[in-house]
Parts: C-alpha cells; sequence; structure tokens
C-alpha cells in the first residue's frame, strides 16, 4: 500500500472541516481542551490544566479525542473549545499545503500557539523478529485513525523512508495491542509522550513484542533523534534509539474587544496562560513526568503565540480569578503577528527567568 494514498486522505479531511467559521458567538464561554485516548499523555496534561483551572473556581472540561488532527480542527470550529494539544508536524503539514491549498489555508487561520511542550516518542510496538524500522516493509501494521497524529506521522515516516506495507490499518493503539497479541497485525504505531498508560497498563510479553529502534538518516534529519531510557516500560530493560516530535498546545485567536463569547474565551485563555507560567515548577513536580521537559521558549517555526495568552502572562496581568469582572473586561488590542512571540518571550523570561 503506497503511503500517498493515506497522506491524500488526511488532506480530505482537512479540506471537508474547512467550510466552517471561526467559533460562533455564544453568551458564555465554558472551558473545553481536547486531547486525546484515555491511555495517552495528552489526556493526562489535560487533567493537569484542569486542575490548575480550578484555582479560578473555574472548569476545563477534558475531552477525549482522535488526536492531534481532530484537536486542530476542534479548536478551528468548535464552540467552547479554546485549547487542544497539536503534534508539531501536524503544524508543520498544514503550514507545507496551506501556500497552495485555499482549504488548508482557511483551516489555520485564526489558530495560534498557546505554549510549546513536550517531546513526544514515536512508539512502534512490533514483533520480536522485526528488527528495524525496515522490517516493518510489507508488515500488516495499524497506522493509527485517520484524524490522530499518529496517523499523520505514520504515513510520513513510511513515506520517507520508501517503505511499503503489506497493508496499513486505521486501528487505534487501544484497538491495535490485542489485535498485535493475537498475531493478526504485525505492528502499531503510536505517538505518545513517555511513559505512555497503554504501555504500563497493560502486561506485555517482553519474548514475543519489543519497541522498534528508528536510526533511519532519513527520519533522524526530519524528527529529532532520542533515547527511551532502558526500563521505561517492564517489557522494555534496555535503552531504544527512536524520534520524537513536539507536543504544542493550541488555542483561537479571540478578539477581547468582540462578542460576549470571544471577550470570555479571551478572558479564561489569559487565566489559563498566568496560571501555567506562575505554576511551572507546581507542575513539573506533580503532574505528568513530561512537564519537567517542557520548554516554553521552544515556539514552532512559522506560528504566532495568541494575544490573549501574552495578555494572560504579562508581569502586570491580574488575573479574572480575583479582579472585579468590569476591569476584566478592558482588555488591550491584540499585538500584531510580527509582536506576538517577541512578548511572549519577553513575558515568560520576566517571570521564570531565562
Amino acid at each position: 500500500m503506497r503511503h500517498s494514498k493515506p497522506l491524500a486522505q488526511l488532506t480530505l479531511v482537512i479540506a471537508t472541516a474547512c467550510g466552517l467559521s471561526a467559533p460562533a458567538a455564544a453568551q458564555d464561554a465554558p472551558m473545553t481542551i481536547v486531547t486525546g485516548s484515555p491511555t495517552g499523555t495528552y489526556i493526562q496534561v489535560g487533567r493537569d490544566l484542569s486542575r490548575l483551572m480550578e484555582q479560578c473556581d473555574r472548569g476545563l472540561e477534558v475531552v477525549e479525542s482522535a488526536g492531534s488532527l481532530e484537536n486542530f480542527l476542534a479548536v478551528r470550529q468548535r464552540p467552547n473549545t479554546q485549547f487542544g494539544i497539536v503534534q508539531n508536524d501536524v503544524l508543520e503539514y498544514m503550514q507545507t499545503f496551506s501556500g497552495d491549498d485555499p482549504d488548508v489555508a482557511r483551516a489555520i487561520a485564526g489558530v495560534r500557539i498557546a505554549f510549546p511542550l513536550y517531546e513526544e516518542e514515536v512508539h512502534i510496538l512490533a514483533r520480536r523478529d522485526i528488527a528495524d524500522f525496515a522490517g516493518l516493509a510489507d508488515k500488516r501494521v495499524a497506522i493509527g485513525v485517520e484524524d490522530s497524529g499518529t496517523f499523520l506521522t505514520a504515513s510520513l515516516m513510511l513515506s520517507l523512508s520508501g517503505i511499503e506495507l503489506s497493508e496499513a490499518l486505521p486501528l487505534a493503539p487501544a484497538d491495535a495491542l490485542p489485535q498485535l497479541e493475537a498475531g493478526e497485525i504485525d505492528a502499531f504505531f503510536y505517538i505518545a509522550g513517555a511513559p505512555a498508560a497503554i504501555y504500563t497498563e497493560n502486561e506485555i510479553d517482553a519474548e514475543q513484542f519489543h519497541l522498534l529502534p528508528i536510526q533511519d538518516p532519513t527520519l533522524q534529519a526530519v524528527y529529532a533523534p532520542a533515547t527511551l531510557a532502558g526500563g521505561t516500560y517492564d517489557f522494555q530493560p534496555d535503552p531504544v534509539d527512536l524520534v520524537t516530535v513536539k507536543a504544542v498546545l493550541m488555542t483561537y485567536e479571540y478578539d477581547p474587544r468582540g462578542n460576549a463569547y470571544h471577550q470570555a474565551s479571551c478572558r479564561g485563555v489569559s487565566d489559563l496562560s498566568s496560571l501555567i507560567l506562575t505554576n511551572i515548577d507546581t507542575l513539573r513536580e506533580e503532574g505528568h513526568p513530561k512537564w519537567q521537559s517542557v520548554d516554553l521558549g521552544d515556539i514552532p517555526t512559522g506560528w504566532d503565540i495568541a494575544a490573549c495568552v501574552n495578555q494572560g502572562i504579562d508581569p502586570d496581568y491580574v488575573s479574572s480569578c480575583t479582579q472585579p469582572a468590569a476591569e476584566a473586561e478592558q482588555m488591550p488590542q491584540a499585538p500584531t503577528d510580527s509582536e506576538a512571540n517577541a512578548a511572549y518571550r519577553r513575558n515568560i523570561c520576566a517571570v521564570i527567568g531565562c
């Protein structure tokens, strides 16, 4: 199966979702973050942020999803969905095709960076007789459901390395694991920040299965090489060389002087941004282990920080958790895109140092 087809299907998914306008106006703005599967890292990070938002006596609903592409489009099109966690290669894919495809250009309009997060490991659990990435040729491999970041990353990696599978199955990791154990497939991809719950909460037979090393020079030139420490999972006692992709928290460019929905959403984005920055040490100590490797200054190329995020991380920002409502509504005009990232870096340096 040639992997131009999955990539074409991905572009079609984007195109069919792009006729939708920006999030609709509403009288109230409940807060939502779209994450991932119940066994993934995104949902655990979302729960960390939800607990943080409780300091404002305000809820942040954590919503399961198929993954990165669904999350990106949810921020773009779903009302009351202020945040989504997305893989950086999804952003690069969207950016690459936006110049030639007006549908993709419409999809990315208004979507902004909230915070860069952490590197996610490309896990490929495979039969022991498959020694390396090249050994996936002519095998039956689950590459993730079509609106997930795993699907995009797997498709890109296979295409870049010139590997053709006998069958590429659009299965979620939770569905792929039992099929691998039953001998119905040979391997499956899963992009998740280690330790991923699917591998820690299931007893995986180390004599039958292992994580594939990824040492392909082409892939290492595109994705960041990394080594997964031995003992990260019970079935994996030795270090494994693989590659990673960065996870990014995305939001929408709400207009702080727009309608009631935009104003309320902007306040929520600013408040959570303020809480993340001022509680980053607590997140690193008490949240998912991946918080320990978050680099708030590592902004993906070609994307800007949202104005409401910059407002929230300004050292002089007074959270609407405590300030009077009338004062909270007096928000400054958003800085231009060219100023957004510089302002973001100045603010994080002022608060946590650089």
